[in-house]
């Protein structure tokens, strides 16, 4: 019988739990994401006061992928913000939600959307609530409202690849108890009036996403000192120098087909040519040679090619041309 704490009938999941731990298998979970995010509620529930580092990172790890990116985007009095961190800062946002006086975290989605892909899964909930609990500094609930966009892997883990949640507005609410209690201490009502989130997030969470933007791009630098222990200015002489090899290196050429180059036939005027104007040359001895194959004769086909040589000739003449017959044989000209 379903209980208050499930959010959905779960009567044939549970006849399929008990059937595969009748048979000894491992029980895959239910293709359904908001069980998920119901199991993380009841994970940080079960959060303690001694709760560690070590503890947070299994939460992170059982929860997030180890690629995974959790995106928070609001906007604040100096303008809108986006903080985006990795895998490895994720343990530490939610244990800063906890620092700031929280005692209690959930999230409730309402009317989510999911599409399923080949390989992973997508929740859309553009009614997304991340109720917290605090104690201190005084005894409020803040309720804070926008999207939730979640992707999680299609396997039996069911683990979160991206998080992004949109925060559009929140609510600080104020047990009307505590208001009748100091309702004659104007000091106290006006303490209370004032907020003690801003977008709904602590000045604890609000810092440590200001410092990620720093954590983030170092996050290479602590990788390389711990796999090779180094020291910090080694491994950031390593980065740069990698770095500036992958700048400095050329582009790779794409690979381009070889082309077929094709002989150009060559006419009879032009062998001719060329073969008479090797004899000319060689009986001058003294006169530059000039190809013929490469002078346009004129629409008449006689065509005037001027050829000067720095020495004269036998005649004692500088310069002289060579004159083409209609017939294609080479006539000289003094």
């Amino acid at each position: 019988m379903p209980t208050s704490l499930t959010p959905f009938p779960l009567s044939t999941w549970a006849l399929y739990q008990l059937t595969s731990s009748q048979e000894g298998r491992h029980t895959p979970y239910m293709v359904q994401p908001e069980y998920r995010i119901y199991e993380m509620n009841k994970r940080l529930q079960s959060r303690t006061e001694d709760s560690d580092n070590l503890w947070w990172d299994a939460f992170a790890t059982e929860f997030f992928e180890d690629d995974a990116t959790l995106t928070l985007s609001f906007c604040l009095e100096d303008g809108p913000k986006r903080y985006t961190i990795g895998r490895t800062l994720i343990p530490r946002y939610f244990s800063t939600v906890f620092e700031g006086g929280v005692t209690d975290l959930y999230y409730i989605l309402k009317h989510s959307k999911e599409s399923y892909h080949n390989s992973s899964i997508t929740v859309d909930c553009d009614q997304c609530a991340m109720v917290t609990q605090h104690g201190k500094p005084m005894f409020t609930k803040v309720c804070t409202e926008g999207r939730l966009i979640l992707e999680f892997t299609f396997d039996d883990l069911m683990r979160i690849k991206t998080w992004h949640f949109t925060i559009r507005q929140y609510r600080e609410l104020v047990p009307r108890s505590i208001l009748a209690m100091h309702a004659q201490d104007p000091q106290v009502l006006d303490q209370l009036s004032k907020n003690i989130t801003r977008m709904g997030l602590t000045n604890f969470t609000l810092n440590y996403l200001r410092l990620c933007v720093i954590l983030e791009p170092m996050q290479e630098l602590m990788s390389r000192h711990k796999t090779y222990n180094l020291s910090p200015r080694d491994c950031l002489k390593t980065c740069l120098f990698q770095k500036w090899q992958r700048m400095v290196a050329p582009p790779a050429e794409p690979t381009r087909q070889p082309t077929t180059k094709r002989r150009k036939r060559k006419n009879s005027t032009s062998s001719t040519s060329n073969s008479s104007a090797g004899n000319n040359a060689n009986s001058t001895g003294s006169k530059k040679k000039t190809p013929a194959a490469n002078l346009s004769l004129s629409s008449q086909g006689l065509g005037a090619i001027p050829n000067c040589s720095l020495n004269p000739g036998r005649d004692g003449d500088l310069c002289h041309s060579t004159a083409v017959t209609p017939s294609g044989q080479f006539k000289e000209k003094h």
